[in-house]
């Protein structure tokens, strides 16, 4: 007998905004389990925060239902949902200090002041910001800041809490850190996220699924892992990391493999097959630059193409190298720099001839 599969935590189910004449979002479906961090991922425009908005209740449905732990939300107001929306701004009051700020949503609730005390002493430790509880927002850092909004979100002990742009506003170097620090904190607390970002590193190393979102549509949902390695699109491909794509002709299928005509690359690719490929179909070939690997030997295998070493940058832990085909087609190409080395050292320099070569595996195949 098959395992009982629990339904979704929340499922949006059809739904449409529109704005007038404008469809800021349309026909979504999605099941979002209990206890993720899921992550809204797109462009400005794309209908994310519109899409967060409803889960909040700040914005109706022009047609569908959202349901959060088996209830309907149609018209539940905001104020009534299991739900809190830390915003970008942080929205903190100026004039309280931290713990006040913290515990400012507990008032209306059905707690005595020792209840409430003890509630927010418990939302302290677990943002470790026991020290900082008589200050006052501008005395602390942007990343504390950001802890103690998210402390007032989780006081309240909401069964969802909506995040949009949560780390916009810190620098890169604090955002690192405090993404990992959020994920402790959802951890700790077993809430279910959702964030919404148009940052892809921020979505990848959060999220434990991510919904890939334009014009109001979502595009492919599935872990970080699948979005990255196997996208459904060009779109998707195009939209998560770099890659450069080619034009191509399946040559002919063979088991799992498919040999692809590809004049930019100036020759024949040996690639994973994706299902319904079939020999005579024009397709898109697609290449990520860190599973290109580039030497100055011809290496054995297939897919091995030569060019010329047309610009390059070093990065410290990698170098990028932009490698001139015949066709005229640059191909990016990062290398990790796995030891120490001098300029003379490096793999390759300007107008340096090179191979470059990759497994059968790293090339996507795209049919839409």
């Amino acid at each position: 007998m098959a395992p009982e599969v629990a339904p979704p935590f929340i499922r949006i189910e059809g739904v449409t905004k529109r704005f007038g004449t404008f469809t800021a979002v349309s026909s979504v479906t999605l099941d979002i389990r209990k206890g993720e961090i899921f992550a809204l991922l797109g462009g400005s425009g794309c209908g994310k925060t519109t899409l967060l908005r409803m889960l909040a209740g700040f914005e109706t449905p022009t047609e569908g239902r959202i349901f959060i732990d088996g209830q309907d939300m149609t018209g539940v107001p905001a104020y009534e949902r299991p739900v809190h929306m830390m915003f970008q701004s942080y929205a903190l009051f100026p004039h309280m200090t931290v713990e006040k700020n913290i515990g400012y949503g507990l008032k209306h609730e059905r707690m005595t002041e020792a209840q409430r005390k003890d509630r927010v002493r418990e939302m302290l430790e677990l943002v470790q910001l026991t020290e900082f509880a008589h200050r006052k927002p501008h005395q602390i850092s942007g990343g504390q800041r950001q802890r103690v909004a998210l402390a007032r979100a989780l006081a309240r002990q909401p069964k969802l809490l909506l995040l949009d742009e949560p780390l916009a506003a810190l620098d890169k170097k604090l955002r690192e850190h405090t993404q990992f620090e959020l994920m402790d904190i959802q951890h700790k607390t077993g809430t279910t996220f959702i964030v919404v970002t148009h940052d892809q590193e921020e979505a990848m190393i959060l999220s434990n699924r991510i919904a890939v979102m334009d014009k109001g549509e979502v595009k492919q949902v599935g872990s970080p892992t699948e979005i990255y390695e196997f996208p459904n699109s060009r779109f998707v491909a195009g939209f998560i990391g770099s890659i450069t794509f080619f034009e191509g002709k399946v040559a002919s299928v063979a088991g799992d493999q498919a040999v692809v005509d590809v004049p930019d690359l100036g020759g024949q690719v040996t690639a994973r097959a994706v299902p319904g490929t079939a020999p005579g179909q024009v397709l898109t070939l697609a290449l990520r630059p860190e599973k290109i690997a580039i030497s100055r030997a011809r290496p054995e295998g297939p897919n091995a193409f030569e060019g010329t070493v047309d610009d390059l940058g070093y990065f410290g832990k990698d170098s990028l190298y932009k490698v001139k085909l015949a066709s005229g087609k640059v191909l990016s190409v990062l290398s990790v720099n796995a030891r120490r080395a001098d300029e003379r050292q490096r793999v390759a320099a300007w107008e340096d001839r090179v191979w470059l070569s990759f497994e059968p595996g790293a090339a996507i195949l795209l049919t839409s």
